[in-house]
């Protein structure tokens, strides 16, 4: 028997090849985690030519490095610290930075453990081809990896792995560039960028090239670009502006972090969502389960340097200083409009306006109703904030100097597009050119000092209304991901392109493998005007034994789409398209969403199809699901099909399909209407273009709906119901589902109110049915319209639908409450939904045609994709909503300069004691009349008293659902350079004199 040895590792090298550290279960458990590192000396150090390392290794970074900054004139390369991608980020990304860089492996893991985001972005970074980057895994070299030490803190042991980093590369520059006989020139330079003033110190200490962010930025030489890119929270350096050093605080202290958990956790204090107030600046809310009302922050001190959507802590008052909203519209820019940028928190400028603010809101909480008031608080402390990149424009009366040649620093204020968001204070070389223009401004921080948080520009966008640069605003403004689809995600698609075809039919092919094959069916497909995406497909037919066969068909994404692909990736981070006027955002690259995916006419496609057998009465008698292969006869629009099935001539196969699917879908709408499903509308427009090339805007008019857009809906509803049955019994723990929770019922309370004094009406809101059957009856005999009014005014009191994991709520939860369903999903728009796509891939496991990928069996991994793809639902809704704004803005302007003036019959939705809210149905656009004379404010009849135009006459009374007749003009604002809409009163009075 041979003898066995075995050799012990000295504990002085298990020492550093160990990596140990301590890591909390998902249930609060901690335990020590002990991993095992194996250190070379072969990680190469990236530099091309460099003797030192194996010559076949792959570089990026060029032998002498920079040559171009004033400070390191023989050649460097940078490498920052953590804190400055954490920081600066913008500054590295900008074009006009573009030294070489090394990342290591310690801040690229430290970065992404403080941000994800920020993470993102520097990965992101490290693929480009257009920047020099190299990331070295310092933690695996032999001569870099280093150990903690015994009560050095992580954040020390990671500044002390990059300063050995940085003193390893420059002691292997100088082997690989050996000094040449008769030359003086040296050997390039690692500069370690850190703004950390103890780390520079240690590193000059170590004799390590080093400098601080700004400097560095200095010495470049389009150091004018890059200076404004610079974070105010990055550097120590940067002196405050004179409105934050030596000022008193104007705002309280957020507790520590340890408290804000501990409160929260003992019922004494409440976490939610920061919700500014569109019409009153000083005001916000936060919901909390705890209060059937959110609580009401009122005041700059109580709502504490919060930011529409931060997480913050409140504390809530005793009941007896609970107050109620407001009546009364506050603007920022007029309340606000003689601020000084630099001097706005000089004593007598702070008293001035911490006194205009005071009176504004004194007598608007004196006077309510008890039943009126509501839980009343202050911020405490800030969860996570909600700081981005925002779309401002630069506040042209707080320039210094408008000399357009002058680049002297000069502290202005840019006011976001957002009327939720306060205006940033930044400080910028660059303030005259930018007048006029649509810029992006990141928040860095905001002082207990300062009346604004103060930011740093990033880049200019465009003009202002440029339509380039406000679709771009716009796209930024509600984070819709718009960047090109890159070549790893052009890689998934089908190496044919736009040859590819579903091949002859044959067992032996993968695409006919288990599917049905339905070419022959007489299959058409309905959708609005211009589609190219058409997810859907419908036909139906009668069977011999007196039943009908009707059947949705929908494009079959997944075959092209596998997950955990780059393309899957991508849809997943992107979630939605996004429907803007003249564009479309696409969820996927064109090649699949509107042609090899598309149901298109005459041409084969693949599907996946939901078949039922149904009596003549809509009741189902069966349900099928499969694969299947489709050809569609027809593509109509919903105009275009409705002409069809209304044509006594035509009695054709494909128009019996229509008529026979349209006598379904009546019947399948009245028993949704019988079980309580709510008839809820909301203003849809249609904007006229000058031509198709043209995105000029012409003429805006109201959505037409046919009775095919209902034949279309109630398929769509009755699939995505049948497939949410069939998934969730598959898989219980983590099929995708969508529910509409039941709106409490204090969401109603003022419309409630206001339809009972104004009209005699009242709405019952103790079930969908209920509510339904409300709604029916609130009718004005002698107007048509108020009836859509209403029901636009019911929506706005709902919850908002939202995408779920079935494991992760309780099952009586999982019902949608507007369409009296008890259980729902979304199936029927893959193409250009990620949710739909993860439901296909459960039904095809659910009926055996595939496995089900393991992600999907994950009950974390499906609710953290559903957060994403909530968030990217809501975006996409209000990036559509907001680019029909700008058009109807376009249209209008346009009528203004056709015609003398334009005026348009409106509805009073709210009344303010300065002024009225209005809904113009026909344009789908909500504007305020503003009032500057002193009115009669009525706040519990909802009326207001204004003076007439006639003199002599009473004074007008105009209440909440009256008609009234506005002016429409869309001026150009003297500060943002933009056009907005102006809305006057035309009758029954002329607000004009007001």
């Amino acid at each position: 028997m041979p003898e066995i040895t075995i050799l012990k590792r000295p504990r002085e090298e298990a020492v550093i090849t160990q990596r140990m550290f301590f890591k909390k279960t998902a249930r609060g458990k901690v335990i020590k985690v002990l991993r095992e590192r194996y250190l070379r000396d072969d990680i190469s150090c990236g530099i091309d030519g460099c003797r030192a390392c194996d010559a076949t290794a792959q570089t990026v970074l060029s032998r002498s490095g920079d040559t171009t900054h004033k400070s390191f004139p023989t050649g460097h390369y940078i490498l920052p610290d953590t804190n400055v991608f954490l920081a600066q980020m913008d500054l590295i990304e900008s074009n006009f930075f573009t030294p070489p860089i090394i990342i290591l492996q310690t801040v690229m893991e430290e970065v992404r453990h403080r941000s994800l985001p920020l993470y993102s972005r520097l990965k992101a970074l490290t693929t480009t081809d257009e920047r020099k980057v190299w990331v070295f895994y310092n933690e695996f070299r032999s001569e870099t990896a280093i150990v903690r030490e015994d009560g050095e803190t992580p954040n020390d042991r990671n500044d002390r792995g990059i300063r050995k980093a940085a003193e390893w590369y420059n002691t292997h520059l100088t082997l690989a560039h050996p000094p040449i006989r008769g030359q003086s020139k040296s050997a390039p330079k690692v500069v370690l960028i850190t703004d950390d003033y103890a780390n520079r110190q240690k590193a000059d200490k170590d004799k390590i090239p080093c400098i601080s962010v700004r400097n560095y930025v200095d010495g470049m030489k389009n150091s004018d670009q890059l200076l404004d890119l610079l974070s105010a929270t990055g550097s120590d350096e940067v002196e405050p502006t004179r409105a934050v050093s030596g000022r008193t605080a104007l705002y309280d202290d957020y507790l520590p972090m340890s408290t804000l958990v501990a409160g929260v956790k003992a019922g004494q204090l409440y976490q939610g969502h920061f919700n500014a107030n569109q019409y009153n600046y000083l005001e916000g809310t936060v919901p909390v389960p705890a209060f059937t009302k959110p609580i009401l922050l009122v005041g700059r001190e109580n709502m504490n340097r919060a930011v529409q959507g931060d997480v913050v802590v409140v504390e809530v008052f005793d009941e007896r200083e609970w107050k109620a909203p407001t009546d009364e519209v506050i603007d920022q820019e007029a309340t606000l409009k003689n601020d000084d940028a630099e001097d706005s928190e000089e004593e007598g400028d702070d008293l001035m306006v911490h006194e205009h603010e005071s009176k504004a809101l004194r007598a608007e909480h004196t006077k309510k109703a008890p039943t009126e008031k509501q839980p009343t608080g202050r911020v405490v402390g800030i969860i996570k904030r909600n700081w981005r990149a925002y779309v401002c424009h630069i506040d042209s009366t707080s320039l210094t100097s408008s000399n357009a040649t002058s680049l002297g620093l000069q502290t202005v204020f840019a006011t976001p597009v957002s009327r939720l968001l306060p205006r940033i204070r930044l400080r910028t070389r660059q303030a005259p050119s930018l007048i006029g223009n649509k810029i992006l401004v990141t928040i860095d921080r905001w002082d207990i000092t300062s009346r604004y948080p103060e930011g740093h520009f990033v880049r200019t966008l465009g003009k202002a209304e440029s339509k380039e640069a406000e679709q771009e605003s716009l796209l930024l403004e509600f984070e819709v991901p718009y960047r090109p689809f890159g070549k790893a995600i052009l890689d998934c698609l089908p190496p044919e392109g736009e040859q590819w075809v579903v091949p002859p039919k044959s067992a032996a092919i993968p695409e006919w493998r288990d599917r049905a094959d339905l070419r022959d069916l007489i299959i058409c497909s309905i959708d609005p005007p211009g589609c190219q995406d058409i997810d859907d497909a419908l036909h139906a037919r009668r069977l011999t034994n007196g039943n009908i066969e009707a059947g949705v068909h929908i494009a079959d994404v997944s075959h092209f789409v596998h997950p955990e692909t780059a393309m899957d990736n991508e849809a997943a981070a992107r979630g939605s398209t996004v429907y803007l006027v003249d564009k479309r955002i696409d969820m996927l690259p064109a090649l699949l969403g509107t042609n090899l995916c598309s149901l298109r006419p005459h041409v084969e496609r693949l599907a996946f199809s939901v078949i039922w057998e149904m009596t003549v009465d809509a009741e189902i008698v069966d349900v099928r699901f499969t694969k299947s292969v489709i050809a569609s006869k027809a593509a109509f629009e919903y105009g275009e099909a409705q002409l069809r099935k209304d044509d006594p001539k035509l009695n054709d196969n494909l128009t019996q399909s229509i008529r026979l699917l349209n006598s379904l879908a009546q019947k399948l709408k009245a028993k949704r209407m019988a079980a309580g499903a709510l008839n809820l509308a909301s203003p849809e427009v249609k904007i006229h273009l000058d031509s198709s090339e043209s995105s000029d805007p012409v003429d805006v008019e109201q959505k037409a709906l046919h009775e095919t857009n209902s034949l279309v809906e109630e398929f769509m509803l009755l699939a995505n119901t049948s497939v949410a049955k069939k998934t969730q019994e598959s898989f219980p723990q983590t099929s995708v589902l969508r529910r509409h929770l039941p709106p409490p019922p204090t969401n109603f309370e003022k419309l409630q109110d206001i339809l009972l004094k104004r009209k005699g009406l009242k709405l019952d809101v103790s079930s969908s049915g209920a509510l339904a059957d409300s709604l029916d009856k609130c009718l004005d005999p002698k107007e048509p319209a108020f009836n859509t009014l209403v029901r636009i005014m019911a929506t706005r009191c709902m919850l908002s639908a939202e995408y779920f994991s079935s494991g992760s709520v309780s099952r009586d939860t999982f019902g949608h409450y507007g369409l009296a369903s008890p259980i729902y999903t979304h199936f029927t728009s893959p193409i250009r939904r990620y949710a739909d796509v993860l439901v296909h891939r459960q039904l095809a496991a659910a009926i055996g045609y595939t496995p089900l990928h393991p992600s999907l069996h994950s009950k974390m991994h499906v609710e953290r994709i559903m957060e994403v793809v909530n968030r990217r639902h809501r975006m996409a809704q209000m990036a559509g909503r907001a680019s029909v704004e700008f058009y109807v803005g376009l249209a209008l302007k346009g009528r203004n300069e056709r015609e003398k003036e334009v005026t348009e019959d409106a509805f009073v939705i709210r009344t303010f004691r300065n002024g009225l809210g209005v809904f113009v149905s026909k344009l789908g656009l909500e504007g305020l009349v503003m009032f500057k004379r002193d009115t009669q404010f009525d706040a519990e009849n909802y009326t207001i008293s204004v003076p007439s135009s006639d003199i002599g006459r009473p004074d007008v009374t105009i209440s909440v659902f009256d008609k009234v007749t506005v002016r429409i003009e869309v001026e150009k604002d003297k500060n943002t350079q933009r056009g907005r809409v102006k809305m006057t009163l035309v009758s029954p009075v002329n607000s004009r004199a007001l």
